[in-house]
């Protein structure tokens, strides 16, 4: 990794990366798992049960994720459920 890079091509990346946070976040939603604390079990009958920690701990990963790449992207705005700019964050 020895590729020098402007800041557009850094700020492209990370804004990548974000994108690709936020669509692993979503299809693990749109399978049934919601990974936040307290979240539902998979709705559909015979899930590995061992499966539902694991896409829990890779949703909370994902949140993470999202959380310093948006803070990267728009300091000080967050992305914590519920607050205001959850909304217009993407």
């Amino acid at each position: 990794m020895t590729d020098v890079v402007d800041s557009d091509e850094l700020l492209r990346r990370i804004r990548r990366a974000r994108d690709c946070a936020h669509e692993e976040l979503l299809a693990l939603r749109a399978r049934g798992t919601d990974p936040s604390p307290g979240g539902t079990a998979p709705s559909a009958a015979g899930v590995d049960a061992g499966a539902v920690p694991e896409a829990r701990m890779r949703g909370i990963a994902y949140e993470a994720v999202l959380g310093v790449l948006d803070e990267i992207l728009t300091p000080g705005r967050g992305s914590a459920p519920g607050h205001p700019a959850q909304a217009t964050a993407g």
